[in-house]
């Protein structure tokens, strides 16, 4: 059993940035894919980036593209989230997951943090 804990979120104005960052403890981490998703009020959860296991391959969202950055330190069993030129419509809690390599889904969830970006 994988646990997730999410940490970094807050309240940042448009255009700056936030780094959030997921340690993951109970399970082997490296044998893991790990994403971010976020759900806003009212909407459904989105996926928002992914990274394999071993850092061979990153996927993004289309609305992320180029502002925000997914990595990982397996020593460190965490996975990042670096998010830069935010905008209001980035406010969301943002969720880490755990997923075997091999399949779309995932397998563990975190509790999740909440960004909030002002106008």
């Amino acid at each position: 059993q994988v646990q997730l804990v999410e940490s970094g979120g807050g309240l940042v104005q448009a255009g700056g940035s936030l780094k959030l960052s997921c340690a993951a403890s109970g399970g082997t981490f490296r044998n893991y894919k790990m994403g971010w998703f976020r759900q806003a009020p009212g909407k459904e959860r989105e996926f928002v980036a992914a990274v394999r296991r071993n850092s061979d391959n990153t996927w993004y969202a289309n609305s992320v593209k180029g502002r925000f950055t997914i990595s990982r330190n397996n020593a460190r069993n965490t996975v990042y989230l670096q998010m830069n030129s935010l905008k209001p419509e980035d406010t969301a809690v943002y969720y880490c997951a755990a997923g075997s390599d091999y399949r779309l889904d995932y397998d563990y969830w975190g509790q999740g943090t909440q960004v909030t970006v002002s106008a």
